[in-house]
């Protein structure tokens, strides 16, 4: 027996109405899976991040063999107050007052790009928080969209110093070298509650380009920025700049 014209519309419709059922069930459970890990996360230190584990399998020696990843947690009391504000006034000096996203800072860089100029990098800490936890590097807009969710999430469900805090434990500061704990102990030998003003200054000048930036041996243009940082670290009242911060 075969199907007339008028039987099988309702079946193409009852196929179509599941479909979007199942979307939607999807994406209801997705959006509830990622706002219970992003808010477990403002009491819970991660044990790890996304970007640490993609490095994991990249990173590899002469044998093939993947690399160790350097990485241990440190909390808020145990790093160094100056790579705190060294890190703000580097990579998002409204970093207290945006929500997560700096649209003074985008709407400069597109202007700079129309001019003839590289189009740089905007991306605030939170912004950098939710692609290097989360996410994968690129710059599609699938990407970029995700990135912006989770961002939302993360200015939802954590403090300013828990954003900070997090950041400064999974960046990555060199090939393999994760959070500021390590990146002190591998370029300076010291833990990071004993990074000076002008350690903490140099430190952050690796995080646009780790792997381009070699902290063992500064460049010329990573002892100018350096000095920049350094210089606008008093601008912006250096330790006491972190009292704006919520608890």
């Amino acid at each position: 027996m075969y199907n007339t014209p008028e039987s099988s519309e309702p079946r193409k419709k009852n196929i179509f109405l599941r479909l979007l059922k199942w979307f939607f069930g999807t994406t209801i459970l997705l959006v509830f899976i990622s706002f219970l890990l992003v808010l477990s996360f403002r009491w819970i230190n991660p044990p790890t991040s996304s970007y640490m584990i993609q490095q994991k399998y990249e990173l590899q020696n002469d044998n093939g063999e993947s690399l160790e990843i350097k990485y241990q947690w440190v909390g808020w009391d145990q790093i160094s107050d100056y790579v705190k504000v060294a890190a703000i006034t580097s990579e998002d000096q409204r970093f207290p007052e945006h929500n997560g996203f700096d649209f003074e800072a985008i709407e400069k860089a597109l202007e700079e790009s129309q001019r003839g100029d590289n189009l740089r990098g905007a991306s605030t800490i939170t912004q950098q928080v939710a692609k290097n936890m989360f996410l994968w590097p690129g710059r599609s807009f699938i990407r970029k969209g995700i990135e912006a969710y989770f961002t939302v999430l993360i200015e939802l469900c954590w403090s300013k110093r828990r954003i900070l805090e997090i950041y400064l434990n999974i960046a990555e500061f060199g090939a393999g070298v994760f959070g500021v704990e390590a990146a002190a102990s591998t370029y300076f030998g010291i833990p990071a509650s004993k990074l000076s003003m002008l350690q903490s200054a140099l430190l952050i000048t690796a995080l646009p380009s780790p792997k381009r930036y070699n902290l063992h041996n500064p460049s010329p243009y990573m002892i100018k920025r350096r000095n920049w940082v350094l210089r606008y670290m008093h601008l912006l009242g250096n330790r006491d700049y972190l009292d704006r911060l919520e608890q």
